[in-house]
Formats: C-alpha cells, structure tokens, sequence
C-alpha cells in the first residue's frame, strides 16, 4: 500500500523531446554539455537550484554517480543534511566513491544484489552506511518499505536513468513527477530518455502507462519550463 512506503518524486532536467542525456555515451552529459550550448547555458542553473529544494533522501543510481565522476574525487566533502540512497549492482562506485559519499551523507544507503560492493568493508569505519543487500534482483517496492519501516524515510526524491525509471513507474512506485524542461531538442533513438526500458507490445499491456494530472505549468527564465504532475496510480 502507498502509505507503506515514502512519498516519491521523480526529479528530471528534460530536453523538450524528453532526454535526460546529449548522446549516446557516458561522455555525454547534460550536466557539463548545457553549459556549453547557447541558448541553454543561460538558464540551465535553475534547475540546480530547485535541486537544493528537494527532499532530504536522495535516490540515484550507481552508474549516475561513476558517470559525474564520483569514484575519481579527491577534495574533503562538507558533511550534508541530506542522506543518499544509492542502487548500485555493478558495482559503479569503488571504494574512493562510496567514502566520499559516506563522508557527504547523513547517511548512505546502498541497496545492492553484489555481496562485494565495497560498502560491506567500509561500513566498519563508517557506521553512517546502511546496506540493503537482496539476493539475485533488487525489489524495488521492497526497498521502499524498507526505507520507510526500518529507517523512518518518508519522502524520497528519485534522481535515476530511463530503465529504472520505467520500473519504478509502471510498478506505481511513483507519486509525483516534477520536470524542468530545457529548451532543447537532442534526438537520437539511443539516446536516454525520461523513460526508456522495454517497450510495450500488446494492447494487454496499457495498464503500464501511468495517466498523470497537471498541477503546474510554470514558465522559467531563459525560456526554460517547471512541469509538475500527480502520477495517477489506481
């Protein structure tokens, strides 16, 4: 039941055409390529300022965090009010990425499927780590309640790639979508989107797609735009 796990918002910079990346390669980024671009650069700070008025529980993936160069920091971190909730399988972070984020966290937490992610040998010197270990696939909705029973986490704010994504919408894991839409068109069919994953095949299958309702329209600066939408999930 909903109220047994957090409240949940996707949080998403969006390309008008609904990418969350410039290409198809992990060297290609919103986060450092928008600034380059004119026309984008000008108002591509908003977004990261209503970042900073998000929830206290951070959610994101491990391939997010290897991707903006997490496990290659080398600077002190200033301790944060915010805890991160890290899905991390490969592993994507090493050992110099999950310090780092430990020592940045409230605290972390690492919900995992790999019995050697390097959290386990860290979480001796860090009592800040919380792992929740599943045995061959993580769960998502599991997790949640986990979050919410065992650690009192009440709202998340979930930060993830288009596969995820996908599989946090269509198990009505998702209660709030909030975009802010850059104005920008990408294309590419390889290219990550706000929702990517397996595609429907049959009409058997529409109970997958999430109708939502508009709770603002808001018009940004530097022709930017704020969309905020309740995820229908009846």
């Amino acid at each position: 039941m909903k109220n047994e796990r957090p409240y949940t918002t996707l949080f998403l910079l969006v390309s008008v055409d609904g990418k969350i990346s410039t290409g198809d390669t992990d060297i290609m980024d919103t986060d450092t390529d928008y600034k380059l671009i004119n026309g984008i650069k000008e108002g591509n700070k908003q977004y990261y300022d209503l970042e900073q008025q998000t929830d206290l529980h951070s959610l994101n993936s491990g391939r997010v965090f290897e991707k903006i160069g997490m496990n290659e920091k080398t600077d002190e971190p200033e301790k944060t009010p915010v805890s991160f909730i890290v899905v991390d399988n490969k592993p994507h972070l090493n050992k110099n990425g999950t310090t780092y984020l430990a020592k940045k966290s409230k605290t972390l937490y690492i919900i995992t499927t790999n019995s050697n992610h390097p959290a386990f040998e860290l979480k001796k010197d860090f009592p800040n780590i919380e792992i929740l270990k599943y045995d061959n696939e993580i769960d998502l909705a599991d997790a949640l309640k986990k979050l919410k029973k065992d650690y009192g986490v009440d709202r998340i704010t979930i930060q993830t790639g288009g596969t995820i994504n996908t599989s946090w919408v269509r198990e009505g894991l998702i209660d709030r979508v909030l975009l802010v839409v850059a104005p920008a068109l990408i294309g590419g069919k390889d290219t990550s989107t706000l929702m990517d994953g397996e595609s429907l095949h049959t009409h058997e299958e529409l109970f997958n797609i999430k109708s939502l309702e508009l709770v603002q329209a808001k018009p940004l600066e530097n022709s930017y735009l704020l969309l905020e939408y309740k995820v229908n999930n009846n």
